[in-house]
């Protein structure tokens, strides 16, 4: 039996960016749903104190959206530099 073969570099580095977009586009995910829910509770306790029937438009255009496109770029840098890191410590 001959001795298992390491992937080549070449393999390796085509799937780095897959790798960071599915991780830029799930930690969007998440930011954008954590933000919406903290949103729509700090707009439906708000009308509550002044009286009046919250505006949910403005839980995604105003504070979920602005936060998720914040923390896309956020994650974006961070998983390439992280991808970019393990690469080269990982290089034979």
């Amino acid at each position: 039996m001959s001795a298992p073969r390491a992937p080549s570099a070449k393999l390796r580095w085509f799937w780095i960016p897959l790798r960071v977009l599915l991780v830029t586009f799930l930690l969007t995910l998440l930011a954008f749903a954590a933000c919406l829910l903290l949103g729509i509770i700090g707009l439906v306790i708000s009308a509550w104190v002044r009286g009046v029937h919250p505006n949910m438009a403005v839980a995604y255009r105003q504070f979920a959206f602005p936060a998720a496109a914040i923390a896309a770029v956020i994650a974006l840098i961070v998983a390439i530099t992280i991808e970019f890191r393990y690469a080269r410590t990982t290089q034979v």
